[in-house]
């Protein structure tokens, strides 16, 4: 079975085809529940997420900071499997039919197999993953099973990133590349600064497909900023946050659809 990376590809279009940013949704599998992470997924889009990132929770997120850092360990304490990540993926497909990415870190994915994790994740109907850790250098496997399932590639680009390497991570690149707007962990910053503009517009010069800017991003301003010089507009700390901080799930769902449709409103201001 192929996976949806057309599909991504085409939401995409139709937000750039409706003059606005894509609002791209993170919310991480397992949190607070299995069940409950995939109600979380279909409330977003239902506020108006056009895509979502289903986070495969890791005892050692690297890029992530103290707010997903929480989620994940409920959900590793919750006994969440890779099985449970991919049945976030397929239901909140069959539900939305938004396109839903898996973000991950390389070492589950490894000891899983790439093979089988890829084949598993287009038969769940995901349009592809964002692999924040793989280097492009290494990325030869899994981009040869991703292809062949028609699954996206993403990968993450900072501040940091020199001209040239750009140039060699978005040729292996595919769907959008995730531009980290500044050099630390995910969460929400008072401001996402000028290092986010420069670097989207340093990766367009090496690109066709688009660019999309997370690591900072919580309200609707912010996502007005960010909307007018970038192709879409990646939250997750803040969704997160709004389910840690919630009185119960149910009024977690609630506070996750209202921000999204905040952010919806804000990227479409650009």
């Amino acid at each position: 079975m192929s996976g949806n990376i057309e599909l991504l590809n085409t939401t995409l279009a139709a937000a750039r085809a409706e003059d606005r940013a894509a609002l791209i949704a993170y919310l991480p599998a397992g949190f607070p529940t299995v069940d409950g992470a995939i109600e979380a997924v279909k409330a977003v889009v239902a506020g108006g997420a056009d895509v979502v990132e289903v986070g495969l929770p890791h005892s050692d997120p690297v890029l992530d900071g103290p707010v997903i850092q929480t989620a994940d360990d409920i959900a590793l304490r919750g006994g969440v499997r890779i099985a449970d990540v991919m049945r976030t993926v397929r239901e909140a497909h069959e539900a939305t039919g938004a396109p839903i990415l898996v973000m991950t870190y390389w070492n589950p994915i490894d000891r899983y197999g790439v093979e089988r994790f890829t084949a598993e994740l287009a038969a769940a109907g995901g349009a592809g993953c964002i692999l924040p850790d793989l280097p492009v250098q290494e990325s030869a496997l899994w981009r040869e099973h991703a292809d062949k399932h028609g699954l996206a590639t993403v990968f993450v680009v900072a501040p940091s990133s020199k001209d040239e390497r750009l140039a060699t991570i978005t040729a292996a690149g595919s769907g959008f590349v995730y531009a980290a707007s500044l050099m630390g962990v995910t969460g929400t910053r008072a401001s996402v600064g000028e290092q986010a503009q420069d670097l989207v517009r340093r990766t367009r010069a090496t690109t066709g497909i688009p660019v999309c800017v997370g690591l900072g991003v919580s309200n609707a301003d912010q996502a007005a900023e960010v909307a007018g010089f970038a192709d879409g507009v990646i939250v997750g700390s803040a969704f997160v946050k709004r389910m840690l901080d919630a009185p119960d799930e149910a009024a977690g769902l609630v506070a996750v659809r209202s921000l999204a449709a905040d952010l919806a409103e804000g990227v479409r201001k650009r």
